[in-house]
């Protein structure tokens, strides 16, 4: 499929014209025009294929300081006629905001699109028939390795996306993306005694996608690995977070650090800024002008540019995430951070950042860890926002005089993401190709519940 004629700039344009007709003093619009197919294999036949494509728009209105959001898949000018006297009417009944407004022209981003960032596939589409063909090359993969039982899926995507911002600040720009996701999920073991483990990768572009044989591969030798699992001795030991997990303690700061959080009052970091949050000689950098990475940007979900910034500098926390609203509410300048979609307005979001990575390997650090726990899989999550108490399931592998002893499951680990964040230290195993670049991290001292 190639990109349908619809001129994304002028539909925008036309809805804020409606907008204007419908008295609004101010208001913004994001069309987004994308399509998706998705294929699901088992038992080496189709299990599921899925195929959606449509355009969506969303209109925020603002009379004075009070606004309101609307959003539709229908184009017609009738519709966008009622979306905006619709918008306008909701906007009326609002509550009043001081912070509600658009950009000042001045702040605008003066790049319109996403040239340079190589955030489109320039290949064809690829047919139903070729994403079946891969998922079942990764599901034989997967069964081929010796004492997988079953694969629970296997399954391969793809997405064609265009997105075009408009404002009545003068602010019109757009640009496209692409992806394309390969993902297998195996089992070992029978009944009780069954245990998963999955593989998978998402990239802007096809052929940087690994081959199906190695998705499969290492899905099923992952699963193999966790045979026998069972429950760790329960203590206060050193922790590692493996790479495939490690984005999320990142994200627990990144979260406590979002404005949202900070202008409620409502975060553990709130009185953090400019204090020591990581070790002094780790920096957290986000940088949306990668290329070729599925979390860049050129400009944010207001017209702000785009830039790189470090969220920590050697471990100090140098500021909030914030959108035009969130920075107003705190008295600051927003860092270009806002995200939004067709249904409602922006927040601030964090895409592509990067942790410093450190000069061990896994089995380097597992070697002078001794004993501990080596955490590949999370589920379930209880943090207090307000203090920054920390507890999560977990399962993995036990390791005894620094090697890998066995595979446990069913624990929990626990203790204070303040104390915790100050103490991580990174392995040198990040994988450069994700929008989130964390390596392995070790936490010392946490209280694992096991047996």
């Amino acid at each position: 499929m190639t990109d349908r004629p619809t001129d994304l700039a002028t539909l925008a344009a036309a809805i804020l014209d409606a907008a204007g007709k419908a008295g609004a003093d101010a208001a913004d619009a994001l069309v987004v025009d994308g399509a998706s197919l998705s294929v699901d294999v088992l038992n080496g036949r189709l299990e599921h294929a899925e195929r959606a494509e449509g355009i969506e728009i969303g209109l925020r209105v603002m009379l004075g300081r009070r606004q309101a959001s609307v959003s539709a898949s229908d184009t017609r000018p009738e519709t966008l006629a009622e979306m905006a006297e619709r918008a306008v009417g909701m906007a009326r009944l609002a509550p009043e905001d001081p912070t509600v407004g658009l950009a000042d022209p001045e702040q605008l981003s003066d790049v319109r699109d996403a040239a340079g960032l190589d955030l489109v596939d320039p290949g064809d589409d690829p047919d139903p028939a070729a994403l079946q063909e891969a998922a079942l090359r990764a599901e034989a993969a997967a069964l081929a390795i010796h004492g997988v039982s079953q694969v629970q899926s296997a399954s391969a995507g793809y997405s064609r996306r265009r997105i075009h911002l408009a404002a009545t600040n003068g602010f019109s720009g757009g640009y496209g993306r692409t992806s394309h996701g390969l993902s297998c999920v195996a089992i070992t073991g029978e009944g009780l005694k069954m245990e998963r483990d999955y593989f998978g990768d998402s990239r802007t572009y096809a052929a940087d996608l690994p081959a199906p044989e190695e998705i499969g591969r290492i899905a099923g030798e992952r699963a193999v690995e966790r045979a026998g699992a069972r429950k760790p001795r329960t203590g206060a030991y050193p922790v590692i977070y493996h790479e495939r997990i490690s984005s999320g303690l990142i994200g627990h700061l990144l979260a406590a650090t979002n404005g949202t959080a900070i202008a409620r009052g409502a975060s553990w970091a709130r009185d953090l800024l400019g204090e020591q949050v990581l070790p002094a000689d780790l920096t957290l950098t986000e940088d949306p002008l990668r290329p070729r990475i599925g979390g860049s940007r050129p400009f944010d979900a207001e017209g702000l540019a785009a830039r790189v910034r470090d969220i920590v500098s050697d471990g100090v926390l140098t500021g909030w995430t914030l959108d035009l609203a969130t920075a107003r509410k705190l008295g600051l300048q927003s860092t270009a951070n806002a995200a939004r979609g067709t249904g409602g307005a922006p927040s601030p979001s964090v895409g592509n950042v990067a942790l410093t990575q450190g000069g061990q390997t896994l089995e380097e650090m597992m070697r002078e860890m001794g004993t501990g726990l080596l955490i590949t899989s999370m589920i379930g999550s209880s943090i207090n926002a307000n203090t920054g108490d920390y507890s999560r399931g977990a399962s993995g592998f036990w390791v005894e005089n620094g090697e890998i002893a066995y595979p446990v499951n069913e624990c929990t680990v626990a203790g204070n993401l303040r104390d915790m964040l100050r103490t991580i230290r990174p392995a040198n195993d990040a994988r450069t190709h994700l929008s989130r670049v964390m390596p392995s991290l070790l936490v010392e001292g946490l209280t694992i519940a096991g047996a």
